[in-house]
């Protein structure tokens, strides 16, 4: 199944749903097997300083884990493709005009932002705004 690749089909399609969860991002050094498993994390990304996991709340302050912010992750429900060009580009723009931070992941199917959790209203209102625009 292909995603789309279309800009104005994908914006226009976005479909921002904003997912009730808190989640934070932590980093350590090693990541043994059994204690992935232990955090379940929504997304791990090796770096040369660490491994980034992404994390419920609730599993960081379980483990003790420190972290700076606490975010909502908004899914964009198109299924767009990984060799689409602009709509990274497109959902930033929306949201820095509005000055909110976001952390894009683009995951096989969807695209999740993540944006403090202070901003989450804010960021899908902008979002849907960006979406209607182009229907």
């Amino acid at each position: 199944m292909t995603g789309e690749t279309d800009l104005n089909t994908l914006l226009g399609g976005l479909n921002p749903v904003l997912q009730p969860e808190s989640w934070v991002f932590v980093s350590i050094l090693v990541l043994d097997p059994e204690v992935f498993v232990r955090l379940d994390p929504k997304v791990m990304f090796r770096e040369k300083e660490g491994v980034t996991l992404v994390l419920l709340q609730s599993v960081a302050d379980a483990e003790g884990f420190a972290y700076e912010t606490v975010f909502n992750c908004i899914t964009c429900e198109i299924h767009s493709s990984l060799e689409a060009v602009g709509l990274t580009a497109a959902m930033s723009k929306a949201l820095t005009e509005q000055g909110i931070s976001s952390n894009v992941i683009a995951a096989f199917y969807h695209d999740h932002i993540f944006v403090p959790q202070v901003d989450a209203k804010r960021a899908i209102a902008a979002l849907k705004a960006l979406t209607a625009e182009h229907s």
